[in-house]
Order: C-alpha cells, then sequence, then structure tokens
C-alpha cells in the first residue's frame, strides 16, 4: 500500500493518483468503479483530466469508527489497479 494517507477527524485513508493523459485518468476510473460495484464498497473520489483522488472511510459509520484491515486491503486492491 503506496502513499496512502491515514487521517483523522473523520478517520479516513487518501491518496492521489496522477495520470499523463486524460485516457489513462478514464481507463483507471472505469477499473475502479467496476472494482467497487464488485465489492458493494464506494470511496469518495473526485477528478480531473490528470488526477483522482479517492477517500476511503471505515464502513462503520461511527464517531469512533477505526480504519480496519479491510480498508486496509481496499486501499491495496485499489493501488493493484495500476499495474
Amino acid at each position: 500500500m503506496n502513499n496512502w494517507e491515514q487521517r483523522k477527524r473523520p478517520m479516513r485513508l487518501e491518496k492521489r493518483f496522477e495520470f499523463s493523459s486524460y485516457d489513462k485518468t478514464r481507463d483507471f476510473l472505469d477499473h475502479l468503479g467496476t472494482k467497487c460495484e464488485n465489492l458493494n464498497r464506494f470511496p469518495d473520489i473526485s477528478f480531473g483530466k490528470t488526477y483522482v483522488n479517492i477517500t476511503l472511510r471505515p464502513e462503520i459509520d461511527e464517531d469512533n469508527a477505526i480504519i480496519t484491515a479491510e480498508d486496509f486491503q481496499f486501499a491495496k486492491e485499489i493501488d493493484e489497479l495500476l499495474d
């Protein structure tokens, strides 16, 4: 899991992905969409022409929620979309 930053208030993992062209950005988003639908897990996503920002929040939406092994695994699977 490379370059994911763990933040607090609210607890989350964040990462920015940079691409050399809009086509590569779009391809990544297409693969990410398929992955999310298959897992029924949907991160917060913002994007521009050559970047994608992803925020993963704990699946349990509570004030005392923590980042779990499943959250880190999901982040790893997102990283693997670049391979």
